[in-house]
């Protein structure tokens, strides 16, 4: 019996190579990209211990739990580590960046995370990287959350090191990930003797054996549905438009920011600015007195298709996501979204106002 998951022909390495190229396209970059056969932690670990080590000062800027996360790498790796967190309801700004270089002129590394969906913020890449241009360190990006929802340029953000994952704001799987490499982060990591090399983590094995090989010998098998899931994805993207995608992703966190407001029952957004906002996903903080996750099941149990989930970790007490991306940056995820909340609400006695909330979301979709 045939399956259409089965059964199917090897993926050619001139097949694989095309979707490099389109991945680069999406980017606007003409740095090497590199396609990982693993969720976006692979390539966001790897680039970290390939260009990091004792001899390393980094500044790792924190805005969400994955910037905790790529200090614990950069410290493993030997690193000097110079932390800078901002309250997670806000975004980090060139001028703290600033700050952090006058401070500590020995930075040679920069760690951020362009969107946290986890927290809802988004930071501001451009103005960062020309801090970080001025002082020539290696800039490194995870924009796996924002990759599909707002621009990402590395190339004119002087990005060296930018991570993408598809399972978000792109729509498509999350078994594979690529990172863009620049030639400086290339020269960074074959003069790192702590570089990882025969490994799952080693991009150092992509660039000498796929890259400088001219791409013609794959390294190993590669995950072929995932990899055709991505290149539906990308094809999907390039139909529709990458703008028109991204045009989705600002409009459903508009609306639901605005019917979040107009909803009532004590919900506020997590985020305190609206430009600090990720379009991606929209935080909220659960009203006084009420548990978040437990609000979230409540809205569950009523609808489970929309797309809430609760905070992770110590925020699932205060924080609520609408997770608007991919299929669900429509005015359907986000009218669900309202709806399922206010029922929760009025469960528990609150005062809301459903009509009003729908009415702001629809008028602030742009």
């Amino acid at each position: 019996m045939t399956h259409p998951f089965l059964d199917l022909a090897p993926l050619t390495a001139a097949r694989f190579a095309s979707v490099e190229d389109r991945v680069a396209r999406l980017l606007d970059t003409r740095q090497d990209v590199v396609i990982t056969q693993g969720e976006a932690l692979l390539p966001l670990e790897g680039a970290i211990r390939g260009t990091a080590g004792p001899g390393t000062t980094a500044l790792n800027v924190i805005t969400g739990p994955y910037g905790q996360t790529f200090g614990d790498w950069l410290r493993d790796c030997g690193a000097t580590v110079i932390d800078l967190a901002v309250p997670f309801h806000t975004a980090v700004t060139a001028e703290q960046v600033r700050a952090a270089f006058a401070e500590h002129p020995g930075i040679d590394f920069v760690s951020l995370v362009h969107a946290e969906a986890a927290t809802g913020n988004t930071n501001p890449v451009a103005e960062i990287g020309e801090v970080v241009k001025e002082h020539g360190a290696l800039f490194y990006l995870d924009a796996v959350a924002s990759v599909g929802a707002e621009p990402v340029l590395p190339d004119a953000w002087g990005v060296d090191l930018c991570v993408i994952g598809a399972q978000k704001a792109m729509g498509g799987p999350a078994g594979v990930s690529a990172v863009s490499v620049s030639e400086r982060a290339w020269a960074r990591m074959a003069a790192n003797p702590r570089a990882p090399r025969r490994s799952y983590l080693s991009l150092l094995d992509w660039k000498e054996r796929w890259i400088d090989g001219g791409r013609k010998a794959l390294l190993h098998a590669p995950a072929q549905l995932e990899m055709l899931a991505l290149e539906a994805c990308v094809e999907r993207i390039e139909a529709e438009g990458l703008r028109t995608v991204m045009a989705r992703h600002a409009s459903a966190a508009a609306a639901t920011r605005a019917g979040a407001l107009a909803l009532g029952g004590g919900l506020e957004p997590y985020v305190h600015e609206a430009r600090e906002a990720a379009p991606v996903a929209t935080t909220l903080r659960a009203p006084s007195g009420v548990v978040a996750s437990e609000l979230v099941a409540r809205a569950l149990a009523g609808d489970p298709a929309v797309p809430l989930a609760a905070g992770g970790s110590a925020l699932a007490e205060e924080m609520i996501r609408v997770n608007h991306y991919g299929a669900d940056a429509t005015p359907g995820a986000v009218r669900g979204s309202l709806t399922a909340l206010g029922a929760a609400l009025a469960e528990r006695g609150l005062d809301v106002d459903l009509t009003g909330a729908l009415r702001a979301a629809e008028q602030a979709w742009r």
